[in-house]
């Protein structure tokens, strides 16, 4: 099958649809990848790209058209706006005469955000007659008001008006978690078309091969509790800080270690040495996806959150998935589908959203396991993620739904 995928974050940048694409290129699909310029997370062009372009043309048998755009830039709403403006543009107008000449079966949307990345992929579906498929992972314009990007109740309505449009052109409209159903519903005209599609944990969180991480094992005699993603306004880092005090006032020894970059990240290092919190929370800056799996092994636990709203509890991370597969206890401080998933798999102890104090008390409680309860719970974890996460069988349905949108357009046509 002929896969015309549409993203604005791709390798080398650090997204599931990597794994996506180069499995579906390893089952025989010819797949193009349509985005933009890799600036994600620190919004500058990556300097590796800059210097060799040529070297990022293709990726495991996928072909990558890669057009230009405005960079996010850090700190910026504007230049995050102009970010995405730009994206639309550039990959519907210049994105669509690259691929003039090409023909495809289906588009497939990746959207974590924002919700305009669809708009291109519905240009190029007007201009081929090929069905779209949406893959839905983050709801607007609920999530705009969540994290306070948008406050006017207009503004947030036309959001809604956009959202409505594009969700009632694709063929299939998929959702990362059961919750997500009603929300995209109250934008798309026809529920039968909303399908619950999650996430899995990419394949390199099962190898047997881990290299400890040296800077973590020689924090001897402390519990370790690792977070890896995004330093974003969604993660709630004023209550993770909170949380990192609870533990210094208390005198606790465990340790919350910060692995990833974000917009929060220089606010987040310079609250740790405003409050004196060096021992308590470290910040070990971003590191490629082929490193997590030692980092999450160096780990005692993994810690999972998310800001209180509405939006956030339908919502379960994507990096839930890749630490229930790499069989450690998980520690959250999120409320709704995320806590729901843990507690379901009994592999850790949950705290709803904001709740630092019950999550110091969790960190302190778990950090009194012993070994065994601690193996325990990381062994639940991976036969949860087994059992309902397993990647060859979420791609495989996939692969039918593909089947399925260019029959019924065939159908029609």
């Amino acid at each position: 099958m002929r896969i015309l995928v549409v993203t604005q974050y791709f390798w080398p940048e650090n997204f599931r649809i990597n794994d996506l694409c180069a499995e579906l290129a390893k089952r025989g699909h010819e797949v193009t990848v349509l985005t933009g310029k890799p600036n994600y997370p620190d919004g500058e062009v990556f300097k590796d790209y800059r210097e060799n372009k040529s070297a990022f043309i293709s990726y495991k048998g996928c072909r990558i058209v890669r057009v230009p755009m405005l960079t996010r830039g850090k700190g910026s709403a504007i230049k995050l706006l102009s970010n995405y403006i730009s994206y639309v543009f550039s990959a519907s107008l210049w994105g669509g005469w690259e691929l003039r000449n090409k023909q495809f079966d289906v588009i497939f949307v990746y959207q974590p955000s924002p919700v305009t990345v669809c708009l291109p992929a519905i240009f190029i579906k007007k201009c081929k007659h090929i069905p779209v498929v949406f893959w839905v992972q983050d709801l607007w314009p609920e999530t705009l008001q969540a994290i306070g990007v948008v406050k006017s109740p207009k503004l947030l309505s036309l959001v809604g008006c956009l959202v409505r449009f594009i969700y009632n052109r694709c063929d299939l409209v998929l959702g990362q978690s059961r919750a997500f159903h009603r929300g995209i519903a109250k934008y798309c005209d026809y529920a039968t078309k909303i399908h619950y599609f999650p996430n899995w944990s990419e394949q390199i969180f099962t190898q047997s091969h881990i290299e400890p991480v040296s800077n973590i094992e020689k924090c001897q005699d402390t519990f370790k509790v690792l977070f890896a993603g995004n330093i974003g306004e969604a993660q709630d880092f004023p209550a993770i800080l909170k949380a990192a005090q609870e533990l210094k006032n208390q005198q606790i020894k465990a340790k919350i270690l910060i692995v990833g970059d974000g917009r929060m990240h220089d606010w987040v290092q310079s609250e740790v040495v405003t409050r004196g919190l060096e021992q308590y929370l470290y910040l070990l800056g971003r590191h490629p996806l082929e490193s997590m799996p030692n980092f999450y092994a160096s780990a005692d636990a993994l810690l999972v959150t998310l800001k209180n709203s509405p939006i956030f509890k339908m919502t379960i991370p994507s990096k839930v998935q890749s630490y229930l597969a790499a069989g450690k206890p998980i520690l959250t401080m999120l409320s709704g589908e995320g806590s729901r998933v843990i507690e379901e798999a009994k592999c850790g102890y949950i705290a709803d959203s904001g709740d630092y104090e019950q999550l110091a008390s969790n960190i302190v409680r778990m950090s009194r396991l012993s070994d065994d309860e601690l193996k325990g719970l990381g062994e639940n974890a991976k036969f949860y993620a087994e059992r309902e996460f397993d990647r060859d069988t979420l791609i495989t349905q996939l692969e039918h739904w593909f089947v399925e949108v260019v029959k019924t357009r065939d159908a029609r046509s």
